[in-house]
């Protein structure tokens, strides 16, 4: 008898366990890797086959086994590596088997997608002009299909093709449309020298794709210093060596630009991201099946791919926050995933940035990373000089516009020499936030009590639910008129360009401007062809993007990420306005950038308009070190919730009672445990919320704590390893 150990595609983290099905003689082909469907319970069920045994004596299992009832595809879907990567982050994230597994469909949730095809025709034998010289419609259809091998089938050729293919000289066939919205894209390389950093840094990462050994490495290079470029001469390498290649992007918002680079010098390239349809996504993993695809390109979901023999795998921007999912199980972190991938198939990481993570660059000066520096800007052209302009003094002075008065020169001159400019405002709509005058009370989103954001489109939006209300004409909490709209987004700033520099072109990117699935590109190459004249928008306006007409970027409202009680809070401020600086004056005009914020005095600060990563670094470690925060600890965080305030509260107490008691007491390393705090978010569609956070040296034993107490399969705690925040 031939058994199959069967994962089950069923949402409950009860379920963490596989089950045993028996296969049928008519599937007597089928082995690990298959997805199938079985009876689970009343329902019937996707299951995926993760191993194949025989058994001689059925009287070995204790019930009688159900029988596995359909093949869901025409081939094994999951290769022994995919296998293998989700039972990794099934024991390292501690989730189902199933979610991880879920991951590596990208797309073919449903039983069967719709495969698109088109009827070809084809010569079938050779012919010889002569015994058509009175057939000239045949004869010029013949001269086509050998010229190029194929031709689509259409009315116009129907009738010619048909007379053809009964005398033997045309076949026709059935092709599958390979979807590709990318196809399109074309680029010319650009030629120039490498620089002495780019060939040191080629050369010292070559030598491990050579010998297929795993090796990770830090990229560590000024904004503009040409880390594009070593990531394309390493990919050359690893064709050469025929094996592929995974280049990670942190937002949709960089894949247009990543891929236009790499086309210009490779064919089959293959883009992954949310936003591609379903049929588009299958679409493209079959082209990755079936060997037409070499280099991989997409945000983090590009990793789950039916992709074999990866020889190098590229972390762009390796700090951002977007490579965290952080919003649904599995809880995973895209570097961290990656780096463990990279082990199984013998490969080299690469992780680049000019403000890399804090615990990235600590194991680089540990040695557990080789660092790659690149202290130059390609050409030497200069970093651009920064001006902070303190807007308590602009206020003081009357000026209460967004635009500092700095700033506002700084736009006039800009546009006077017809250059362009970016401005970065990290927050979307038209006001931040609506207040009560008279009681103070901010309007909250029904769902999950976050402040809600006011749009000019007249409603309220929460950017954490997508709820979306009226906004209140009385206070709900004492009923009073005097409602407040306050802060500044992007929306208002908006307002504020077109009313203080009319003539100016402007163009905003945002979440809300960026729809559909070039939404980024199509205003990107607006920006680029010179169409408009200032380019302002959240944060996906200060990542990657190279414009050589940029020659002034104004950071707002610098210091708003400071406000957040995160030990993150000076490194993502740090980098937003070093990633900001780094667009302006990247040819061979030289670049001036504001900054303007109301804390000047802070490190994030200071350092960041300096441009200067090793000093922020060596200031901002030892305040690590001494909190007990990352790259010194692990995070676990943990959300206990319940309908019922006390009772979230109280379990969360017993959790902390039984850790301190359990590991942290009997523990050679550091452990701790904090709270329970109410959550970030500490009320949820009626459902509470509380944290605790452990701070670990060793993973290891807070997972094996979180086993034993079985918290991993319960519905109410929700378990986030290696969390952003911590609240």
């Amino acid at each position: 008898m031939t058994v199959a150990e069967i994962c089950v595609n069923v949402a409950a983290n009860s379920i963490d366990k596989n089950f045993t099905y028996r296969i049928p003689e008519r599937f007597n082909f089928l082995t690990a890797g298959w997805r199938v469907i079985v009876p689970f319970g009343a329902q019937r069920v996707v299951g995926f086959i993760m191993n194949v045994s025989e058994f001689d004596d059925a009287t070995k299992f204790e019930f009688k086994l159900k029988e596995i009832l359909y093949v869901i595809d025409e081939e094994a879907w999951f290769t022994p590596e995919m296998l293998k990567a989700a039972r990794w982050m099934a024991e390292f994230y501690l989730c189902p088997l199933s979610q991880t597994m879920g991951l590596f469909m990208s797309g073919r949730r449903v039983k069967k997608i719709p495969a698109r095809f088109e009827k070809i025709y084809k010569l079938a034998r050779p012919f010889e002009e002569k015994n058509f010289k009175n057939k000239p419609a045949q004869l010029r259809f013949l001269k086509l299909l050998s010229e190029h091998g194929e031709i689509k089938a259409d009315k116009k050729n129907f009738a010619v093709a048909k007379i053809l293919i009964a005398a033997g000289y045309v076949s026709a066939e059935q092709q599958r449309i390979l979807r590709d919205s990318y196809s399109e894209i074309k680029s010319v390389p650009r030629r120039f020298e490498l620089t002495a950093e780019q060939v040191a840094a080629i050369e010292t990462v070559e030598k491990f794709l050579t010998a297929r050994k795993f090796q990770g490495f830090l990229l560590y290079g000024v904004t503009g210093s040409g880390k594009t470029q070593v990531y394309i001469e390493l990919a050359k390498i690893t064709l050469r060596l025929g094996r592929r290649v995974i280049i990670l992007v942190p937002e949709i918002s960089l894949t247009s630009q990543a891929v236009m680079n790499f086309k210009a010098h490779f064919e089959g390239v293959a883009v992954i991201h949310s936003r591609l349809t379903i049929g588009e996504r299958s679409d493209t993993f079959h082209r990755i099946r079936s060997g037409k695809v070499g280099i991989i390109i997409g945000a983090r979901s590009a990793l789950f791919t039916p992709i074999d023999d990866v020889g190098l795998i590229v972390v762009d921007e390796e700090q951002d926050s977007s490579y965290k999912q952080d919003k649904n199980a599995p809880r995973y972190h895209a570097r961290t995933v990656a780096e463990e991938f990279a082990k199984f198939h013998g490969a080299a990481i690469v992780f680049g940035s000019a403000t890399p993570s804090l615990e990235n660059f600590y194991r680089a000066q540990c040695g557990e990373l080789i660092l790659l520096r690149m202290p130059r800007r390609v050409l030497d052209n200069p970093l651009p000089e920064v001006e902070c302009v303190d807007m308590r003094g602009e206020l003081r002075a009357g000026n209460r516009s967004v635009l500092s008065r700095a700033l506002f020169v700084l736009l006039n001159k800009t546009l006077a020499a017809n250059h362009q400019a970016i401005l970065l405002l990290n927050r979307r709509g038209w006001s931040t936030v609506v207040m009560c005058r008279a009681c103070g009370f901010v309007y909250g989103c029904p769902d999950c009590g976050l402040p809600m954001t006011y749009h000019v489109d007249g409603k309220l939006h929460c950017h954490h639910c997508e709820v979306e209300v009226e906004p209140p004409k009385i206070c709900p909490a004492c009923g009073s008129r005097h409602i407040k709209f306050l802060g500044t987004g992007t929306e208002k700033l908006e307002k504020a360009l077109k009313l203080s520099l009319p003539r100016a072109k402007v163009l905003r990117m945002d979440r809300d401007s960026t729809g559909g699935k070039f939404g980024h590109k199509k205003i990107l190459d607006a920006f680029a062809n010179h169409e408009f004249d200032i380019l302002f928008g959240t944060q996906m306006v200060a990542k990657g993007h190279d414009i050589s007409g940029v020659t002034a970027v104004g950071v707002l409202s610098a210091d708003a990420a400071l406000s957040f009680s995160n030990f993150r809070a000076e490194e993502t401020c740090f980098t937003l306005i070093t990633q900001a600086a780094g667009r302006a004056g990247r040819a061979d005009l030289p670049g001036k950038v504001i900054v303007q914020a109301y804390n000047v005095d802070a490190a994030a600060i200071r350092f960041g308009c300096e441009q200067d990563y090793e000093k922020f670094y060596a200031n901002e470690l030892p305040q690590r070190e001494e909190a007990f925060f990352p790259p010194f600890c692990n995070l676990v965080k943990l959300i206990v919730m319940n309908a019922d305030a006390g009772k979230a509260k109280d379990f969360a107490k017993e959790i902390r009672i039984a850790f301190r008691t359990e590991v942290a007491k009997n523990s050679s390393e550091r452990q701790e445990i904090f709270g329970p705090i109410a959550a970030a978010i500490a009320n949820l569609r009626g459902v509470y919320r509380f944290v605790l956070l452990i701070k670990s040296e060793d993973l290891s034993s807070v997972r094996n704590f979180l086993r034993a107490h079985k918290l991993h399969r319960r519905d109410d705690v929700i378990i986030d390893i290696d969390p952003m925040t911590t609240d």
